[in-house]
């Protein structure tokens, strides 16, 4: 905090200003924790009379560290305090400007000491929106081969002649290769294996 040399006649106005400032209304709701607060442009209203009738004024300008707060009195004295203003996105206008709205109502409030309740509205510029959950993929289930079905003869006819791939070449298949596309049991397991043998055999 910044202050002139002398603050005595600041100080005597902020007393008569508290003797007379009354409590400031919650006319706004953060939707978000459901809790009132005094809006920027409530506060404003509330207090600039009694600041006008006690020689006080308050002046706030953005700045490379934030937001600078002076309280000032027709005397000349004053006091001063710079308040950071965190914002993810400074390219975003409107969540730069929801900082420095959030910024200048907090300040306000804090040099005039006055009651403007819980306030989260500044939330928004502090933080960045999470990603929506992705839906979880539900894995297909696999195809039970039965002996003698169709996928049954398909995966032998695979193994022992193969299929063409997109270059044209001739690729066999494996049954390990199979059991990654297929539920096979141990039992129909063993009858493809005995098939391939038996048919390997014959053409052999």
């Amino acid at each position: 905090m910044n202050k002139s040399e002398s603050i005595t006649e600041l100080a005597k106005a902020l007393v008569k200003f508290h003797s007379v400032m009354g409590k400031v209304s919650k006319d706004a709701k953060n939707p978000f924790f459901k809790n009132k607060y005094a809006s920027l442009s409530n506060i404003i209203e509330a207090v600039t009379k009694p600041l006008n009738d006690n020689g006080l004024s308050v002046l706030q300008l953005p700045c490379i560290e934030g937001l600078t707060t002076t309280l000032l009195h027709e005397s000349g004295e004053w006091i001063s305090s710079t308040s950071s203003t965190p914002v993810k996105d400074a390219t975003d206008p409107q969540k730069l400007g929801s900082a420095i709205t959030y910024a200048r109502r907090y300040a306000l409030g804090a040099v005039l000491s006055l009651n403007i309740d819980e306030d989260d509205d500044g939330q928004k510029a502090a933080t960045t929106p999470q990603p929506k959950a992705q839906p979880k993929q539900v894995a297909k289930p696999k195809v039970v081969i039965e002996k003698d079905s169709k996928e049954f003869l398909a995966i032998i006819k695979w193994v022992i002649e193969g299929k063409k791939d997109k270059d044209g070449n001739i690729k066999h298949g494996t049954i390990e290769q199979a059991k990654t596309l297929y539920s096979i049991s141990e039992a129909v397991e063993t009858s493809i294996k005995q098939k391939i043998q038996s048919l390997t055999e014959i053409t052999g």
